[in-house]
Formats: C-alpha cells, sequence, structure tokens
C-alpha cells in the first residue's frame, strides 16, 4: 500500500512528526530578525492596515478612499489603470477598454490633485502600486505635497517601483531593463536626499506568486531581484546604509498557513545576510520591512463567501509571520472588483485579528516549534539554491534576459493546475464540495463612459496650460535622458508644468526605445 506523502506547496516534505528543532537563541529586533524586525513588534503598534483601492476616475476613488479612512483604514493604497501603468494618456488608442478598469486613471498633476482632495498628504502614508511610470507617479505625488504646504522630509508611503518581476511575471514595462535600472536608482539617490521618509522601491514577490510560483521561488526571486537592485544603487555611488533602508518589501500570502509564515522569518534571516554581505552595518539597513497581501489567485468564482475564511486563515498566517502592513482581499474579487461591502469585511478582518484573537500579545508565538523552526530552515536553504544559481548566471537581470525565472514560474504553475485538475489538490466548492450555484448580480463594474470623462479632462487641460513651459520641460528632459544626469527634477519640473503622464514617458521612449 502506497503511503500518502505530505508536502507543502513547494514540495517540501512534511514529516509526521517534529520531535527536535534546530536551536533558536536569538531575540526579536536583533540580527538577523527571523523573529521580527522589532523587540516588540505588535505590542508596540499594530501593522498599518491597508486596503488597496482604486477604479474609474480620480473623483470615484477620492470617494471610495474618505470612506475607508472613515472605516478605520491607517493607509492609502493606489491602483492605477492598465494605461497609466504603461505610460499611455487616456486619449491614446491602446486605452480603449483599459481606462479606470483594473485601477485609477491618472493623466496628469490635475487628476493626482483630485484623487486627494480633501486629504493632507502629511497625515497620511500612501502606497502606490506602480512600477515603468513610477517615476512619474511619484513626482506628481511630490507636486502635490508641496502645493499643500507639506514638508517633504516628512511624508512617508511607497512606490512599488519593482521592474524586474514585470518582465519576469507580470509584463507592464515599457523601456529595455537598463534604461528601467537607471530610472530606478535615480529615484534611490533623489529620494534619498529629498524624500527621506519614503519608501523607494516595494520589491515585489506578490506577482511573481500570483503569476504560479511556488513559495520558495516568490522568496528566491525576490530576493535575487532585491540583490540585483542593492548591486545597481552601490554601483552608482550610494551608501547602501542610507538608501537600503528605505527599501521595502511585498510578500504574499497563500493557502499553506504554516509555509507562509515559514516563509517570512526566513526571508528576514535571508535578508539580513545579503544585505550584510554587501556592506550594510546599520540595521536599520539590515532590516526586511514588509507589506502583505492575501492570495488574489486562492479566491474563487465559485460559492464566494467561501473567501472570507481562505482570506482570514491568509491574513493571519502573515501576522503571525511578522508583517508590517497588510491589505486583505475582498470575498468578490474573483468576480469583479470588490464592492464596498467586502472592502468593509476586509478591513474588519484585520481588526477582529488585531484587538480580538490575542495573537498579537506576544513576538514570535510559533518561535521554537519544531516544525516551524524546521520549515523555516527547509525554506530558506531551497531558496538559497535558487538565488545560488540566478547568481551564477550573473544575476537576476541575466536571468530574466536568460528566460530562466519565467520558465520556472511557468512549469510550477502548469504542476499546480494539473494538481487541481486531477483532483489531488482540493479546492473546496470548485473541484470538491461543488454546488449549483445562480449567477451573481451584486459585481461591481466600471462603465466606459469615463474614458470620454477623462479624454475631456485632457483636452482641457491642454487649452488652458502654458504650452511653451510644457515643451521646454519636455525638451530638457529629453537631453538629460541622453546624459548622465538624474532624471527626477526634470520629470518633476515637467508634472509641475502640467505635462500629461503620456508625454513624459514618450519623451523617454524617444531616448530609450521600447522593450
Amino acid at each position: 500500500m502506497d503511503i500518502k506523502k505530505f508536502t507543502t506547496s513547494s514540495g517540501i516534505e512534511i514529516k509526521e512528526v517534529y520531535t527536535t528543532a534546530p536551536q533558536m537563541n536569538e531575540l526579536p529586533g536583533e540580527f538577523p530578525y527571523t523573529r521580527g524586525i522589532q523587540k516588540n513588534m505588535y505590542r508596540g503598534k499594530p501593522w498599518t492596515m491597508r486596503q488597496y483601492a482604486g477604479f474609474s476616475t480620480a473623483e470615484e476613488s477620492n470617494r471610495r478612499y474618505h470612506y475607508l479612512l472613515s472605516q478605520g483604514t491607517m493607509g492609502l493604497s493606489v491602483a492605477f489603470d492598465l494605461p497609466t501603468q504603461i505610460g499611455y494618456d487616456s486619449d491614446h488608442e491602446l486605452a480603449e477598454g483599459e481606462v479606470g478598469k483594473v485601477g485609477v486613471a491618472i493623466d496628469s498633476l490635475q487628476d493626482m490633485e483630485i484623487l486627494f482632495e480633501g486629504i493632507q498628504l502629511k497625515d497620511i502614508t500612501t502606497s502606490m502600486t506602480i512600477n515603468a511610470t513610477a517615476s512619474i507617479l511619484l513626482a506628481m505625488y511630490i507636486a502635490l505635497a508641496k502645493k499643500q504646504g507639506a514638508n517633504l522630509s516628512h511624508i512617508s508611503g511607497t512606490i512599488q517601483n519593482d521592474i524586474l518581476k514585470e518582465y519576469a511575471a507580470r509584463g507592464t514595462y515599457i523601456y529595455p531593463p537598463t534604461p528601467s535600472m537607471r530610472l530606478i536608482t535615480d529615484v534611490f539617490e533623489y529620494c534619498s536626499k529629498e524624500v527621506p521618509k519614503w519608501n523607494t522601491i516595494s520589491i515585489s514577490g506578490y506577482h511573481i506568486r500570483e503569476a504560479g510560483s511556488t513559495a520558495v521561488q516568490e522568496l528566491a526571486f525576490t530576493l535575487a531581484n532585491g540583490k540585483t537592485y542593492l548591486k545597481a544603487a552601490i554601483d552608482k555611488g550610494l551608501d547602501i546604509n542610507v538608501f537600503a533602508k528605505r527599501l521595502s518589501f511585498f510578500f504574499n500570502c497563500h493557502n499553506n498557513f504554516f509555509e507562509e509564515i515559514a516563509k517570512f522569518r526566513a526571508a528576514r534571516r535571508m535578508w539580513a545576510n545579503i544585505t550584510s554581505e554587501l556592506g550594510a552595518t546599520d540595521p536599520g539597513a539590515q532590516k526586511l520591512r514588509f507589506h502583505t497581501q492575501t492570495g488574489g489567485s486562492t479566491l474563487t468564482a465559485q460559492q464566494p463567501m467561501n473567501n472570507i475564511v481562505r482570506v482570514t486563515s491568509q491574513a493571519l498566517a502573515a501576522v503571525l509571520g511578522g508583517t508590517q502592513s497588510l491589505h486583505t482581499n475582498g470575498y468578490d474579487e474573483a468576480l469583479s472588483l470588490p464592492t464596498e461591502a467586502a472592502a468593509k469585511v476586509a478591513l474588519r478582518t484585520q481588526q477582529i485579528i488585531a484587538y480580538e484573537s490575542g495573537v498579537t500579545d506576544t513576538v514570535d508565538p510559533l518561535a521554537g516549534s519544531f516544525f516551524v523552526e524546521s520549515l523555516t530552515n527547509e525554506i530558506e536553504a531551497a531558496a538559497y539554491a535558487y538565488i545560488n544559481k540566478i547568481d551564477a548566471m550573473g544575476g537576476s537581470v541575466k536571468a530574466i534576459e536568460q528566460d530562466y525565472i519565467q520558465q520556472e514560474i511557468a512549469a510550477s504553475a502548469y504542476e499546480y493546475q494539473n494538481q487541481i485538475e486531477s483532483g489531488e489538490k482540493v479546492i473546496v466548492g470548485v473541484n470538491r464540495f461543488a454546488q449549483t450555484e445562480e449567477v451573481a448580480t451584486n459585481v461591481f463594474r466600471v462603465d466606459d463612459s469615463i474614458r470620454a470623462m477623462q479624454i475631456e479632462k485632457i483636452a482641457r487641460l491642454k487649452s488652458t496650460r502654458n504650452q511653451a513651459e510644457v515643451s521646454v520641460a519636455l525638451e530638457q528632459l529629453k537631453e538629460a535622458a541622453r546624459g548622465k544626469d538624474n532624471l527626477m527634477p526634470y520629470i518633476l519640473t515637467a508634472v509641475e508644468k502640467y505635462a500629461t503622464l503620456g508625454e513624459i514617458a514618450n519623451t523617454m521612449r524617444a531616448v530609450f526605445g521600447e522593450y
């Protein structure tokens, strides 16, 4: 008789019982931070409860932000539509059918002003999920903060700004890898001087996982990308003890409860060692700070209320794993953008974990578990095997150019789908415990008419702005792109003259080309 083999999603075998654990002498807040980056973690203050939102027009998204803030969310997290992500204005022919669909349409500083109307940037932290056009959106945010009279040395937030995972997993890149890396290090350099509290990159494993990777691959490819960004900044002459303090990470949290907790613990330890090997001596530059989002790809359109349970389990794993910030998905997201009701349940899920469950009362409550400590070590070893292979290829850029990372993710996604279709992996309500359901009617849809509204706004803006000043600013940006200057001051000037996102992206396309 075959004995059933139990494994994690990454194929790590799970023993029937664990009777010993690796020696664990370290304390939270001490190198290598396996147990947490703060000595007292959530006893000091809870994680930032962030709800990802952004859809339709800036006016519509602004209303949702005010609603979320009224419900107790602590930070805003902005989703941008596809044209904004790939540097096209809403009036571009390729934007048709996509304006405002997966996020908010931002065509100029004017839209950014509307997006945050009635919200003081000095009083909140904002996370912006934007990569290829991150420098432009950050410039708009800085320009708005200046207009509000905020002290730029005090405003805080994060731009994702992680272009390597776009080539590997997501696809919203514009320029080739080399000029893209230049833009990223320009942001590092500019912010370290002008906006010192801003997190200049959120190195993202989330999309790698959503594309089908295992937990180990998510960890390995994300840290390998992080290592590449560190080296690029060091090569530019930046001090790792300064810029590495402003790097953050963005991880996914899927259903295998203990694997996810062990992944987060291993991530902190690995990053502490990677940064110190590259010369970081300041504890702030060695600490891996991360945001977590529950797994969008784990949500099912069938029996969508089951997703509340999935999201709760995933959120609890993220908290037990020591996250600094958390977004919980709406139960209806396999059907549409989240409704207001689903967004509220998602936020309440975090609040109940924080204030009712008791899991925040002590730091790293699972430390010393024979199983958790063993699994943390095994995940770390498996992730280093990938990183060493990528290092041997010459780093993440080379591994992406050779299609290595993409092929590894694709193979894992294929295997996972086969396991679902064979019934080896059970998805409740899909391949087991299914039932006949009525078609969902309470779904959230964005109307195509908003493109016409955005086009009208762009036309009005172009008729009222000083066109000569815009032309000069764009020409200066083009000249700077041909040279070696930091591009952020030129992008900021163009934004302040109300050049559109598309005009700025096209100016750089003319110099850098498209990938």
